[in-house]
């Protein structure tokens, strides 16, 4: 029986009744500083999460890495803080994570003017695919773990992606619970998408990276990754849109800082 299988086993017992192994919270402590952060109520929240997590998603090693339980808990962790407070499966859309030892190939297709398809090969640290499929290099997914105050995450970017998805489109717009809360998320990130390219154009200092400013689907990630990481810095530039983040996520990581 390979690592995850035995995972899966071990965590498909976990109830409400039994604790998270011990072995399994010392590798949450090592691998996900940023769990150390939680309230315990939340980290119980978490260990469960993180179960069903393992139980519904395929891990496969690619290139040569292998798979350990560190490393499925590291992911796993970070990719349920963005959902820990919804309620229903982690991740409905998600089939499978695909992890790379380090920055992996992709290929990017592009229309020329002449209508002509032009391929270029690219390195990434992480991808998401509409189709229920993530990417992601370890080496980027562990220390974007470790440093949990430089708005740089990639797990949290690319299951941003994921959440981004499950109404059909990584368009900047997540599964919102009315319509008003539509036109309400649309303004705020609307007004602050386009600061931040006038910001970005004059050479201005900005809390978000600058790569949020490709287009909304990033926009939304870029903000995700701040939102956890950079919270009082994000919460004091731009309180409307910390607030809207809020309100999807459920969580204040101010507080946890």
């Amino acid at each position: 029986m390979n690592i995850l299988d035995q995972l899966k086993n071990e965590m498909a017992a976990l109830s409400s009744e039994l604790a998270f192994k011990a072995e399994w919270v010392h590798h949450l402590h090592e691998t996900l500083p940023l769990y150390t952060r939680l309230p315990q109520p939340l980290q119980d929240r978490l260990h469960h999460k993180i179960a069903a997590f393992v139980q519904s998603t395929h891990f496969e090693g690619c290139e040569g890495i292998e798979l350990t339980t560190p490393i499925i808990l590291s992911i796993s962790g970070q990719a349920c803080l963005l959902v820990l407070s919804h309620e229903g499966p982690p991740y409905p859309g998600l089939n499978t994570v695909l992890l790379y030892p380090r920055a992996f190939s992709s290929t990017i297709e592009s229309i020329e003017p002449d209508g002509q398809i032009l391929e270029t090969t690219v390195f990434c640290e992480g991808e998401s695919w509409e189709d229920g499929t993530v990417r992601l290099a370890w080496d980027s997914v562990s220390g974007g773990a470790r440093n949990i105050s430089d708005g740089h995450n990639v797990t949290f970017h690319e299951f941003a992606h994921q959440l981004d998805a499950l109404d059909g489109d990584i368009d900047g717009v997540p599964l919102l619970k009315s319509e008003e809360a539509f036109y309400t998320w649309a303004g705020v990130l609307g007004s602050h998408c386009a600061e931040l390219i006038e910001q970005v154009t004059l050479g201005l200092k900005t809390v978000l990276d600058p790569y949020a400013t490709t287009n909304p689907g990033e926009y939304f990630a870029v903000a995700t990754e701040t939102f956890f990481e950079k919270p009082k810095q994000f919460k004091a530039k731009h309180p409307d849109l910390y607030a809207e983040l809020k309100d999807f996520y459920q969580l204040d990581p101010v507080s946890w800082f």
